[in-house]
């Protein structure tokens, strides 16, 4: 017996352990950030293609933003702000669970998922505030293009956000994994945001 068990190997390492929702949300977010840079780059296309006409102060610019439509610039710069809101308090809620701090876990993962609700009525406001027809030109319909392909990405994070909660508030806040993935979707969105913010907002 003695000599059969000085013949056995020894035991290995634990394998490592597989982060799967985080490789996953991390494809989420690479396949939703190439739709939305595609989609801001066909933008760049399509304005760079518009003809000239002369503005009011007698220079010529591109015939691309009606003369008659104007972006709320506070509305616009708010959400900016707002989705920055959303990224502190997702790794608030990756802090709060790694010091097993279940109510300011939930408290940081409800404050996410309001402020990404937040972030979708303004958006709404702001489509009602400029009142764009959807096919009068390639403008308004690539700004609809572009801006609703958001929102369904700060749908699915906000969504993302809910479940998260409702995790933590079953008792499985511990799965910090979950909680990483989910402070990760959020940044990867507010990048997204961030370009088309700049592009789409305050280029125009």
């Amino acid at each position: 017996m003695s000599a059969s068990a000085d013949r056995q190997l020894p035991v290995g390492a634990p394998p490592a352990p597989r982060n799967t929702i985080l490789v996953a949300a991390g494809a989420v977010a690479v396949a939703g950030t190439m739709l939305m840079y595609g989609m801001l780059a066909t933008w760049f296309k399509f304005r760079d293609a518009s003809p000239l006409r002369v503005a009011k102060n007698g220079k010529m610019i591109r015939d691309w933003l009606p003369a008659d439509i104007a972006i709320p610039e506070v509305a616009t710069n708010t959400l900016m702000i707002t989705i920055v809101v959303t990224c502190v308090m997702a790794q608030w809620a990756v802090y709060s669970a790694r010091r097993g701090d279940k109510s300011h876990t939930t408290l940081a993962l409800g404050i996410t998922m309001f402020t990404g609700l937040a972030i979708i009525n303004a958006q709404v406001a702001l489509w009602m505030q400029i009142d764009l027809v959807l096919r009068n030109d390639a403008y308004e319909t690539m700004f609809y293009a572009i801006t609703g392909t958001m929102m369904a990405i700060i749908v699915s994070a906000v969504v993302y956000s809910f479940v998260a909660m409702f995790r933590v508030l079953a008792g499985r806040g511990a799965d910090h994994d979950v909680l990483r993935a989910h402070s990760l979707y959020w940044y990867a969105v507010s990048g997204m945001f961030a370009a088309m913010w700049f592009v789409v907002y305050v280029q125009k």
